[in-house]
């Protein structure tokens, strides 16, 4: 069984605690091995199996990378590259009319960008197609439309209330794998920043799941209604916003595992690839 593991240039061994992964993999028997989506000389239709994981800089290269991912064999790609067109651009969060949600607004203009922040008065605004924190930015009421037009001139932005309970209870993010929850992860913005990345000073720690299970498995199930068929994995970010948990994003292309803060996510990821090959046509 050869599998191939996506990855970006920066990452060419993997993501942070890859090594879990690497020897729960090879525990299965599975040859895998961590390739760059865009290095034209890998032979990706050679691999029993695709799953992309570290390829975090596709948000400079959207287009790209997404007609890499359709050129694949789909059958033997995980999630499929028509979940990743969706999720891709956060617009697809005013799709989620099942689930509670942040309030999203997606803008194209300085206008549009002027009155959305207005009309919130302090708004979180980030590039629609980003990972990360990169970009983001919170907006004050009161902006002109020359100031609103430097945030818009790369493209849309979309634009959210400042969810206060992000500096006391922080984000939640949630693993389901093969159709089962595995891990969830708490996370908190650094001093003086509402990002939780780490990368902007952020820290992730693994809790039990608790009282989230069942709108995690409620996005679960309808991301199932909408593509016609289970998504092989998918991480769900929650915040705590008027009185309960609502979805902040959906995360379905490439997910961080945190396997360098718990290693406890490589076992069901490797269980997810093994059963997944089993099902595909080349083994049937």
């Amino acid at each position: 069984m050869r599998v191939l593991l996506a990855t970006s240039a920066d990452l060419p061994e993997g993501e942070p605690g890859a090594a879990a992964l690497d020897a729960e993999l090879a525990a299965r028997g599975i040859d895998a091995s961590w390739a760059r989506w865009d290095d034209p000389a890998v032979d990706w239709a050679g691999a029993d199996l695709v799953a992309v994981r570290s390829t975090w800089d596709y948000v400079h290269h959207h287009t790209e990378f997404l007609g890499w991912a359709r050129s694949l064999d789909q059958a033997r790609l995980l999630n499929g590259a028509d979940v990743f067109q969706w999720n891709h651009d956060k617009r697809y969060l005013l799709d989620l009319d099942a689930l509670p949600t942040v309030p999203t607004a997606w803008v194209t203009s300085a206008t549009q960008l002027v009155a959305a922040v207005d009309g919130l008065g302090t708004a979180v605004v980030k590039p629609a197609v980003g990972a990360g924190g990169e970009g983001l930015v919170i907006l004050e009421a009161g902006l002109d439309e020359d100031q609103a037009a430097a945030h818009v001139e790369r493209g849309a932005v979309v634009v959210q209330p400042l969810v206060e309970s992000v500096h006391t209870v922080g984000e939640v993010s949630v693993h389901v794998l093969d159709g089962r929850i595995t891990q969830r992860f708490d996370k908190r913005p650094g001093p003086g920043d509402v990002r939780v990345n780490e990368e902007h000073g952020g820290s992730v720690r693994a809790v039990p799941t608790g009282d989230v299970a069942d709108l995690v498995m409620r996005a679960h199930a309808a991301m199932g209604e909408r593509f016609g068929r289970p998504v092989d994995y998918l991480r769900v970010d929650l915040l705590w916003w008027e009185d309960g948990w609502v979805v902040s994003e959906l995360e379905l292309i490439e997910p961080g595992l945190y396997l360098d803060v718990s290693p406890a996510n490589a076992a069901p990821f490797a269980d997810l690839v093994r059963s997944k090959i089993a099902r595909s046509p080349r083994s049937a």
